[in-house]
Order: structure tokens, then sequence, then C-alpha cells
């Protein structure tokens, strides 16, 4: 059983916040009204873009999926970062995609023994929590665009 033996006793979005590469994921995630979830039982598995990863989005990009009327937007991207479950990456890496909880399933291919997922390499992988497990990526992915409501 593949399980990840860093797990701390704070919660997912606590062990983002404490863990010094995820801060402006730990912001969109309170933006996007999503803190109670990630610090609920869960379990989820999140795939959270370092800090890098949000300075490689396009200029202004992030201040705009900040504001408050792109709320479901930010909610979206999110939640297509976020899979139900306590999955490791020998698990993940057994997958040919995941089903995320936005709902759309995010490629995976295992690369020269590392895990990527939409084209964003996991670089720190089996940060546990209290709810769940936490592996950092490289890259922002962003889902397929959902239909305008009318």
């Amino acid at each position: 059983m593949n399980t990840p033996t860093n797990t701390s006793p704070s919660n997912l979005l606590d062990t983002a916040a404490a863990n010094g590469t995820f801060k402006i994921f730990a912001k969109a995630v309170e933006q996007a009204g999503m803190s109670e979830t990630l610090r609920g039982p869960g379990p989820f598995t999140i795939f959270a873009p370092t800090d890098a990863a949000f300075e490689k989005l396009p200029a202004g990009k992030l201040d705009n999926l900040l504001k408050p009327e792109n709320k479901d937007e930010l909610v979206s991207i999110l939640n297509y970062h976020v899979v139900s479950g306590r999955k490791s990456s020998a698990d993940i890496g057994k997958w040919e995609s995941a089903k995320t909880v936005n709902g759309q399933a995010a490629p995976i291919k295992l690369v020269d023994n590392k895990v990527v997922i939409d084209g964003a390499q996991v670089t720190t992988a089996d940060i546990g929590s209290s709810n769940g497990v936490i592996h950092g990526i490289d890259k922002v992915n962003m889902p397929a665009a959902a239909p305008t409501k009318q």
C-alpha cells in the first residue's frame, strides 16, 4: 500500500500554506471560497501549482482570476487540480487520466518516472496532510472552457 509517509496533522490548505511554495495557490483557494472544503474531512488529492507555476501565467491572468466577478472561472480551474480520495504519486502514475472534481478528466503520463498531469510535471510528490495529499506541479492546468450560461 503506497500511502504518503510524511503525513502532517494539518489539513490540506494549512499544509499547503505552511509549505512555502504554494502561497498563491492558498490565496486563490481562499478567494474562490473553497477553504472550508479543503479544510474539511476529504480526503482529496490536490495537484497544487507552485508559486513559480502561477508566475508562468500570461501577464495579468492571475490578477484577473482573483477578481470577485471571475470567481466561477477560478473555482473551475482550482477544481481541475483536485481529485477525490487520497492518491499517492505511485498510484497516479498507473492511471491514464484522473477524474477531477470539476468533472473533466485530466490526462496522465509517466515521463522519465515522473508523473505528468495535463502537461504539468509533479515536482514535489506525496506531501501528506490530515485530509489528503498534495502533489506540487510546475504548471497551472486550465480545464476546457465550460459552456457559457445564458
